[in-house]
């Protein structure tokens, strides 16, 4: 008897959809399994996992099997057509008669027929939606995540027998053990519990504020890490729709679902020894890269000049247009990697140059060869640069903590970011040269002060166009109407890099 179930392939960070198609004979003379259709190690090796499931979970194999994955021509990868390949052979040699043709079905098998977890599975269940499909079945370890798309209904199995009897109406999945959250597991972080450093705490909420780039430079030990820790505590949770970008490429890539099903943003902050596949994504087989996992959320890099150059310059155009482009012989691979970007690092490579901690060691040559690490179309990516000195012990000690500050700073934050979007369908940072001044005026004596500076300062044409995104988002924090002098020069004043650039000329 020949039938077919539907499953998906993953193909970067979309799923493609591959028909199951099985053949089998019962009552044959010879015994055979093959599969074909360009299926890797993993789907080879499937053989012997499907059949030891299919008899520890009560059914018969049958003999003569053959097994098509199309279309041919694409390239399987990985454990997810267990599931669709041994309920097409229960189908095809007669042992469930049910209609499979509207249910797209994946999942890994182990031997006594448990079903084990997979990578992707959101992006399968999408593919699914479009596939226009009434369910998706996958493991039950991937529920929660599946469970976000509304516009299909999920199901969650741990078993292969656990499944023939969903279908034949004799089973209902229990979701209720699955989806409990052990308490306490969330940390309580908040920029209130950083001693100080009161500028570049002002600096991180514009930054939160208007999805601005932000770079702090200062002494070992000033807290640059910390407040970096802490700064996706300022940032409103995922939406629906960046919910299931985020899901998608952390599923793809394996990691942890927990933070983000939660609603949290994704906060990534990867070694300075890191590849540049690593970062950027890349691979024989493409994956995504740390700045796709710190998509809709934020990257940070500490050490900044210990990074590899090539690896720096590779973020140039996903800072840009969000986009991370991948291209081998045979295919392309397109990954997000709309993040924002953190970066700390020492202002010289004894840490302290310029800084009250103590006497710079360094030479003039070393200095140099520190800075020139990061390129200037780098820095001007970056929007602000945010100088930190070392909190005076005094400050620690009389320092109070207020829990409250951290709702309040949401509250104002997130009004911020309405205003922003309602105003022009995009946070400040992702404005165009000609959007700037269209729907919130810009006083005569903010831009004169702008272009004044810009001609002392040397400042280029994209960090002149910065300096006034992040003035009009200091506007915005104060529910102004335009953007005064006031505000450009603070915008003016978080240009720190600007006034060490002088030891590198």
């Amino acid at each position: 008897m020949l039938t077919r179930v539907i499953t998906s392939a993953l193909y970067g960070v979309q799923a493609l959809p591959v028909e199951v198609e099985v053949h089998a004979r019962v009552n044959s003379k010879f015994s055979r399994f093959t599969i074909i259709g360009l299926g890797d190690g993993a789907v080879r090796e499937s053989r012997d996992r499907i059949q030891s499931a299919i008899r520890q979970s009560g059914f018969e194999m049958p003999k003569n099997i053959l097994v098509n994955l199309a279309p041919a021509e694409m390239k399987k990868e990985g454990a997810s057509f267990d599931l669709p390949i041994a309920v097409a052979i229960l189908r095809a040699s007669g042992q469930v008669k049910c209609n499979f043709d509207n249910i797209s079905v994946l999942g890994e098998l182990a031997l006594d027929g448990s079903v084990k977890p997979i990578r992707g599975a959101i992006a399968h269940a999408i593919s699914a939606v479009e596939q226009g499909m009434d369910s998706v079945v996958v493991p039950a370890a991937n529920w929660r995540e599946v469970r976000q798309l509304k516009a299909v209904e999920s199901v969650g199995v741990c078993a292969l027998s656990e499944l023939v009897a969903w279908i034949k109406g004799e089973y209902s999945p229990e979701y209720s053990s699955w989806i409990s959250k052990e308490p306490g597991s969330e940390k309580k972080l908040s920029l209130s519990q950083v001693w100080g450093q009161e500028i570049a705490k002002r600096a991180m909420r514009v930054a939160a504020a208007g999805g601005h780039n932000l770079l702090m430079i200062g002494p070992p030990g000033c807290g640059k890490s910390m407040l970096a820790e802490r700064f996706s505590t300022l940032l409103p949770k995922l939406s629906d729709q960046e919910l299931l970008q985020v899901l998608k490429v952390h599923s793809i890539a394996g990691a942890d679902l927990t933070p983000i099903l939660d609603g949290q943003r994704p906060f990534r902050s990867p070694h300075h020894s890191i590849s540049d596949a690593g970062l950027v994504g890349g691979g024989s087989i493409p994956r995504p890269g740390e700045i796709s996992l710190a998509n809709q959320g934020v990257l940070f890099l500490d050490e900044l000049p210990e990074f590899r150059r090539s690896a720096l310059e590779a973020l140039r155009a996903p800072l840009e247009n969000g986009r991370v482009e991948i291209v081998r012989s045979k295919a392309s691979y397109s990954f997000p990697a709309r993040f924002q970007l953190l970066a700390a690092m020492n202002p010289c490579p004894c840490g302290r140059l310029g800084s009250r901690a103590g006497e710079c060691l360094c030479s003039q040559a070393s200095i140099q060869s520190y800075l020139r690490k990061l390129s200037g179309p780098i820095m001007d990516r970056i929007d602000l640069h945010v100088a930190l000195e070392p909190v005076p012990v005094k400050a620690m000690i009389h320092t109070e903590f207020r829990d409250g500050s951290k709702q309040q700073d949401l509250e104002v934050i997130a009004a911020a970011r309405e205003r922003q979007l309602k105003r022009a369908g995009k946070l400040n940072s992702g404005l165009q040269t000609n959007q700037l001044g269209e729907k919130l005026r810009i006083a005569d004596n903010a831009v004169k002060l702008l272009e004044k500076s810009a001609q002392k300062t040397g400042l280029s044409a994209r960090a002149f166009t910065r300096v006034l995104k992040i003035a009009t988002t200091i506007a915005d924090l104060r529910f102004g109407d335009s953007v005064r002098q006031a505000d450009v020069a603070e915008a003016l004043s978080y240009r720190s890099l600007d006034l060490i650039n002088r030891y590198i000329q």
